[in-house]
């Protein structure tokens, strides 16, 4: 086996670096975001709705204060027909 022809089989499967003789490109390209009118009250509704509470108070505090009075009683029959309704209008 002859040294010269390992050393050209090793530089053929080397990484070849970067061409010396290549110019880099000067110029830089800036990236530019315009948002519509549109998009601006669409990000405004959104962040109304994000700063809004979740649950209305004034709705829920009857409730859970007869819940934790143990006054608070469901009627089944009501409950059941109410569901029956909801099952009826998805379908």
């Amino acid at each position: 086996m002859r040294i010269e022809s390992y050393i050209q089989v090793q530089q053929a499967y080397q990484p070849k670096g970067p061409n010396k003789n290549q110019k880099t490109a000067s110029t830089s390209f800036m990236d530019k975001l315009q948002i519509s009118s549109a998009g601006k009250d669409i990000q405004t509704a959104k962040q109304a709705v994000a700063n809004s509470a979740d649950v209305r108070e004034e709705l829920t505090a009857p409730i859970k204060a007869k819940i934790q009075n143990g006054s608070y009683d469901v009627s089944v029959d009501d409950f059941a027909s109410k569901l029956m309704e909801k099952f009826n209008e998805l379908r």
